[in-house]
């Protein structure tokens, strides 16, 4: 397809990117456990696992196949020269450093390395968040990437202004969520991210109230 040809270089390393935690998993086979730990609670203690074959071959490859739909959805949307470039390249890239960050730190809780899972969620949202919201603001209509609500879409000025609100609200959330790297409680993380998602939706439904 035409809209893929321009960037299937970035594609391809990116694929492999996502898929390199699969080659390493086989390397370290004979060493890893046949049960591995793939969920947490909020003191860092184990509290789900999966089988070794799932954890090395089934994660990757779900994350990949998540990537292609995702990339593929982006470069599909009508309106994708609205999205801001630096969003664009963050859709590629987001799903390859989640699939090297989190698989590499099962693999190293499961050969017994001292691996803070609550430190390294809190790191990785906080950032995302940041770095989403520097960018929010310049983020124009499309069916993709944004608050995408009925008036969000349907008024340019109510998408301008909603995003504008989210894109200061996102980094002050990505900065509480740094901080909350110290003390990785579960509620301030889930209140944080919670606030961030509907406060902007709720302004844009009263701005829509209003007209606009």
């Amino acid at each position: 397809m035409k809209e893929l040809k321009p960037y299937r270089n970035k594609l391809i390393l990116t694929c492999f990117l996502t898929c390199l935690p699969l080659f390493i998993g086989l390397l370290l086979w004979d060493r890893l456990p046949e049960q591995m730990a793939t969920h947490f609670g909020a003191d860092n203690v184990a509290n789900g696992w999966s089988s070794k074959p799932f954890t090395v071959i089934g994660m990757p490859l779900l994350l990949t196949a998540l990537h292609l739909f995702t990339v593929l959805i982006t470069l599909n949307d009508p309106k994708k020269k609205n999205i801001g470039g630096k969003i664009f390249s963050f859709i590629f890239w987001i799903i390859p450093a989640v699939s090297l960050i989190c698989c590499l730190s099962t693999y190293a809780y499961a050969l017994g390395l001292p691996v803070n899972i609550g430190l390294i969620v809190n790191l990785m949202l906080g950032i995302v968040f940041i770095v989403l919201g520097n960018y929010m603001s310049k983020n124009h209509q499309n069916y993709t990437i944004g608050i995408r609500l009925p008036w969000t879409l349907d008024s340019s000025e109510n998408w301008n202004r909603t995003h504008r609100l989210a894109s200061v609200l996102w980094v002050l959330a990505g900065i509480a969520i740094l901080a909350n790297s110290f003390f990785q409680s579960t509620a301030v993380l889930f209140l944080v991210i919670i606030a961030a998602s509907m406060i902007p939706a709720v302004y844009s439904f009263i701005l829509h109230t209003k007209g606009i």
